[in-house]
C-alpha cells in the first residue's frame, strides 16, 4: 500500500496519545497481553495507527504498543519475548520494506515459531511470504490479487472491493492487497474470498504459532473512506478485523 494517510478522527486520536510512549508500557499492568505494532518506514503514516486501534477495541484488553525504528520499542528478540501478537500494517512497496526489516527476520520467526503470533495487513501480508518476507508461510504463496485472472482490480487506485467472509458478502477498503495459494495440505484455513474466489484472508499455522493474514483492510476507519472519495456500502465497521485477530490468536 503506497498511500500515505493521517489518522483524523478524534477517538483515533486518543489511541494515538494512549500508545505514544515507551514510559506509558512501564506503567500498565503487566498482566495485560502485549500487543507490539510495527511503526516505522516500512509502514504508511496512519496504517500502523490503524491497527494499534483495532486491536485497543479487542475484548482481550491488549497493552498495545509500537515497536520500530524511532520507537521506545526496538523490533527485536527481546521485545518479541514479552509479547503474545506481532503486526506488521499496509505500506508502501514490498522491496523497499524488506530493505528496513530483513534484519528482524529471524526474530520474528523465532517469535512466531515459538507460539507468538502474526498479523499480516495488505503489505503485511506480503511479507509473510518467502523470499522477500519473513517466510511464515507453508505450502501457501502470496500474490497480488489485481494480477490474477478475473481480479475485478486491475490498477493500484485505493477502491473498495467485494468479498465473501465466511461465505457472507461484505466490503472492504483495497489497495492492491494479496491473494494466496493454498497447496494440498498447506497447514491453514481461509476466512474470505474475493468476488473470484480467490482467498482474500486466511489464518494459517506456523511451528507453534499462528500467521493472520488479510489482502483487504478490515481495519480501515471512516477518514481513509473520505480521503478516497469512497463509501462502503456495509458502513464503517470493524467485525472482519476483529475476526481475524480472534481467528488467530485462539489456540
Amino acid at each position: 500500500m503506497n498511500r500515505r494517510r493521517l489518522l483524523a478522527a478524534a477517538g483515533g486520536a486518543g489511541v494515538l496519545a494512549a500508545l505514544g510512549g515507551g514510559a506509558g508500557y512501564a506503567l500498565l499492568g503487566r498482566d495485560r497481553p502485549l500487543a507490539l505494532v510495527y511503526r516505522g518506514p516500512a509502514s504508511c503514516s496512519g496504517c500502523s495507527e490503524a491497527v494499534a486501534a483495532l486491536l485497543s477495541k479487542m475484548p482481550a484488553g491488549y497493552q498495545v504498543r509500537y515497536c520500530g525504528p524511532g520507537e521506545h520499542l526496538p523490533l527485536s528478540a527481546e521485545t518479541l519475548a514479552g509479547a503474545v501478537v506481532y503486526a506488521q500494517p499496509g505500506g508502501g512497496e514490498v522491496r523497499q520494506a524488506w530493505r528496513r526489516l530483513r534484519n528482524a527476520a529471524d526474530d520474528v520467526r523465532a517469535f512466531v515459531s515459538r507460539g507468538g503470533s502474526y498479523l499480516g495487513f495488505c503489505l503485511g501480508a506480503y511479507l509473510a511470504g518467502s523470499g522477500e518476507g519473513f517466510g511464515l508461510l507453508d505450502r501457501v504463496t502470496v500474490e497480488g490479487y489485481i494480477y490474477t485472472k478475473g481480479a475485478s482490480v486491475r490498477d493500484t487506485d485505493d477502491t473498495v472491493v467485494g468479498v465473501r467472509w465466511r461465505d457472507r458478502p461484505r466490503h472492504m477498503f483495497f489497495q492492491d492487497g494479496a491473494t494466496f495459494s493454498l497447496q494440498a495440505g498447506a497447514p491453514a484455513t481461509v476466512l474470505a474470498t474475493y468476488e473470484t474466489g480467490a482467498p482474500a484472508a486466511i489464518v494459517a499455522t506456523y511451528g507453534a504459532g499462528r500467521v493472520g493474514l488479510t489482502g483487504p483492510h478490515p481495519e480501515a476507519d471512516r477518514s481513509w473512506y473520505a480521503d478516497a472519495g469512497l463509501t462502503n456500502p456495509d458502513g464503517i465497521r470493524f467485525d472482519l478485523g476483529q475476526d481475524l485477530i480472534e481467528s488467530t490468536m485462539r489456540a
